[in-house]
């Protein structure tokens, strides 16, 4: 930390939809130094690139939100990237910290490192409980390798490494793209076309009865930067060193086939759904346990899940506005 008390912060990932929400967080909080590298000045799965990276800049605080993400379809058809690159990710950044004498470190994970018939709604104790669910078995395993990665160099070590489980996540500069992204920017995407295309059904994965539970990422950065700047003595009253990490979460689902049916109606689409029940549904059931969690005892915040009419809508302009913007430069060629 300079002498003006200003925090160096590296967040990875920040172009993506959770590190710009956390970069927009801290601008409106002030006293902080950004360090900000894109993939292509730096390589996360590199681990020369990483370490260098880290040995030349003085950081005081690292928020881990570069991850390959994506939905069942993505997850189904490239395993293999997915625990790759996420389990190189994790380990460079981590280890490059530690090797950098870096205290204070937040890693970004998912809710599905819990298993698929984890009692509901999750807790944290459900860890390592039971079986993955089998579509996204390979990314849920990378982000249990960071978890413990975390714990690992807090015990050997003594850093200050902590982990947050976010449910699922939506809000700006999400990935819209039609068969990599998750369900809301997926079904934005499909009932925005089938409504300029003029088509009279939209076909969806599954059959609409898994509950899921959104969380707009304005919220989750909200939490990560709380948690991240907890007293360790509060922290660790709340946790234990095996058993570090903490879910985000709202406590409130709802069916994939009510998500469809309020998109559709926020976009104005009037034709008809069709469930494709030859498709995998993913998990039953996956909805965070919020009263009396961890998050709730630490007093993060009064999370309230906006997957609102009006937050859809933000989102719906984003997606309108980058169309907007391709098919200006695709005018441009």
């Amino acid at each position: 930390m300079t002498s003006k008390n200003i925090n160096r912060i590296f967040v990875a990932g920040h172009n993506g939809m959770v590190g710009s929400a956390i970069i927009r967080k801290l601008k409106s909080q002030g006293n902080c130094e950004f360090i900000l590298r894109d993939r292509k000045k730096l390589n996360l799965t590199n681990q020369q690139e990483v370490h260098n990276f880290f040995q030349s800049e003085q950081i005081d605080q690292v928020y881990l939100a570069a991850a390959k993400v994506g939905g069942i379809h993505a997850n189904n058809t490239y395993p293999a990237d997915f625990i790759y690159e996420n389990l190189m990710i994790e380990s460079n950044v981590i280890n490059s910290a530690h090797l950098a004498n870096i205290d204070k470190l937040l890693f970004l994970g998912s809710s599905c490192i819990y298993p698929k018939h984890a009692q509901q709604p999750i807790t944290e104790s459900s860890l390592l409980t039971g079986k993955l669910e089998e579509t996204n078995e390979p990314y849920a395993i990378a982000k249990i390798a960071g978890i413990k990665l975390c714990e690992s160099y807090n015990r050997q070590y003594g850093r200050d490494y902590r982990s947050i489980m976010p449910t699922n996540l939506y809000g700006p500069n999400d990935n819209f793209h039609p068969e990599n992204s998750h369900v809301i920017p997926a079904l934005l995407r499909r009932f925005h076309e089938a409504k300029i295309n003029g088509l009279n059904k939209v076909t969806i994965w599954g059959s609409g009865n898994p509950r899921r539970e959104f969380l707009h990422v304005d919220d989750l950065a909200e939490a990560s930067i709380h948690i991240m700047n907890l007293n360790k003595e509060t922290y660790d009253k709340h946790t234990t060193p095996m058993a570090s990490h903490i879910n985000v979460g709202t406590g409130t689902d709802c069916s994939i086939k009510q998500l469809a049916l309020t998109i559709a109606a926020t976009i104005g689409y009037d034709g008809d759904i069709d469930f494709d029940t030859s498709k995998p549904d993913g998990t039953p059931k996956k909805t965070i346990k919020y009263r009396n969690s961890k998050l709730f005892r630490l007093q993060v915040l009064n999370i309230t899940g906006r997957w609102t009419n009006i937050n859809i809508q933000m989102v719906y302009r984003t997606l309108k506005y980058s169309q907007g913007l391709a098919k200006k430069n695709a005018n441009c060629r």
